[in-house]
């Protein structure tokens, strides 16, 4: 088994991680913007993914990568895990469903709250212990989760029709249009931008460039929240007006290499 990830402010490379250390002591674990990572999705029939659910739903940049690799999913045992600020629903059925599509089996999934990733609003902020407590909580059930599954039990949360139905229901009816296409949205502040480039070399989707010393968004905008939660000015918003808490996992757990 191998862990592959797509992460906004590293919940789900966290979790990822951490499982595989339960699972079997290994750090097996890719970034689905890793290029060796479509010849490796070849060479191993069972995987974990872990994910950053929006809206109860698929990033739009991760649904592409599933569909671009359409021809590697069938036969594959796959194991999702959703993490999310409060409540998806169907977190980790939402991308079952995708990848059932093209014929992969999905044994099982985990749903884990997490530190809020939603830099530039106020919504669902926490306390510091709070976040901290999040995250011990979270690598306590994905420990737990991973033991469980070498004994055969796979952990089923997110999977049957009553979290389809609250998943739709409560988020994606409402707000599930927002990642089906990227977005133009992204801000960024030229007064406070000092040309660092850390946001361009961040974004998974090459949505930054650099316009001399200057960073630029375009239209490819995947909701991931890195560039809004790494600049060191705060000069990037992107569903609000101002940032109000940076918040990576490193602040959380000690993890160093985001």
């Amino acid at each position: 088994m191998i862990g592959i990830y797509f992460s906004g402010t590293g919940n789900s490379a966290y979790a990822a991680e951490v499982f595989m250390k339960a699972y079997d002591g290994s750090s097996d674990v890719f970034p689905i913007e890793d290029k060796k990572l479509p010849q490796l999705l070849k060479e191993h029939d069972e995987l974990v993914i872990s994910y950053p659910v929006q809206y109860s739903d698929v990033p739009k940049f991760l649904r592409d990568f599933v569909h671009d690799n359409r021809d590697v999913w069938r036969g594959k045992r796959i194991f999702i895990i959703a993490t999310m600020a409060l409540f998806s629903g169907d977190g980790a059925g939402v991308l079952g469903r995708l990848l059932k599509q093209y014929g992969a089996e999905i044994t099982g999934g985990l749903h884990l709250q997490m530190p809020d990733s939603i830099a530039d609003e106020k919504v669902l902020k926490r306390s510091l212990r709070a976040n901290i407590q999040l995250v011990e909580k979270a690598a306590e059930k994905t420990a737990k989760a991973a033991q469980s599954i070498k004994s055969g039990r796979y952990p089923q949360e997110g999977l049957g029709l009553l979290s389809r139905l609250a998943g739709f229901l409560t988020q994606r009816l409402w707000f599930g249009y927002r990642t089906r296409k990227y977005s133009s949205r992204l801000n960024i502040n030229t007064e406070k931008c000092v040309g660092c480039s850390k946001c361009a070399k961040a974004c998974p989707t090459q949505n930054i460039v650099m316009n001399g010393n200057r960073a630029e968004g375009l239209d490819r905008c995947t909701l991931c929240y890195r560039c809004v939660n790494l600049c060191p000015k705060q000069a990037i918003t992107l569903l609000g007006k101002r940032v109000v808490e940076q918040t990576c996992i490193e602040k959380y757990s000690g993890r160093k290499d985001i």
